[in-house]
């Protein structure tokens, strides 16, 4: 369980790709402090197990499953990822609830400047841009943000400084890929509400039940 709260920028040392598969090395100044064999670390946005470390770097290896709906599988060497070490029960909360198990892919349309904030516009499958809602939450490459607009195609985040300073979010240009992970609530007031039914929450059923 992860918070969103990105403790630290690393650097792809090494990639070993196999046919489907990848071995992923990764160098951190800092997030090794107190992490052992077999924890987990998220990286941009997806849970991995540390499968070798030392005081400088961690490997990881990436399943198939994992390369298919993530954008890992875009990464090299010298690219940057967003870290994040398991929340401690005694952490605060500070973000929100993450698993570390992405929904899917989102691909950036563009960029914004206001002020001291960035828009980042990013578009998205229905099957994912169903669970997103307006002033809701949403990890994006494993940051917790709230979502400021969201229709049928893309959703948008205003970013603040210390979130361009301490993520790779302002690295990506437009087309490039993102990680997204929808708050988690949504995903299970639709299963419980439809259980072993064909259906979805969309505009027409809110309007038929009386919440629009």
């Amino acid at each position: 369980m992860f918070t969103g709260l990105v403790e630290d920028i690393g650097i792809v040392k090494s990639i070993t790709k196999s046919v489907r598969s990848a071995k992923i090395t990764i160098i951190s100044d800092f997030i090794l402090e107190d992490v052992k064999l077999g924890d987990s670390i998220c990286t941009n946005g997806v849970c991995l197990t540390v499968t070798n470390l030392n005081n400088k770097e961690f490997s990881v290896d990436v399943m198939p499953e994992t390369i298919r709906n993530s954008n890992l599988k875009n990464l090299s060497s010298g690219s940057k990822v967003n870290l994040e070490r398991a929340l401690k029960a005694s952490d605060r909360l500070g973000g929100h609830i993450v698993s570390g198990h992405i929904d899917g892919i989102g691909t950036i349309r563009s960029f914004k400047e206001e002020e001291n904030a960035t828009w980042i516009s990013i578009a998205s499958e229905e099957s994912i841009l169903k669970y997103i809602v307006k002033r809701g939450s949403i990890a994006i490459d494993g940051t917790s943000l709230t979502v400021a607009y969201v229709d049928d195609q893309v959703f948008k985040v205003s970013i603040i400084p210390h979130t361009k300073e301490k993520t790779i979010l302002l690295n990506k240009k437009v087309g490039d890929e993102v990680n997204l992970e929808c708050d988690v609530i949504g995903k299970y007031i639709e299963k419980l509400t439809f259980h072993n039914e064909k259906k979805t929450i969309d505009v027409n059923f809110l309007s038929d039940n009386g919440f629009i």
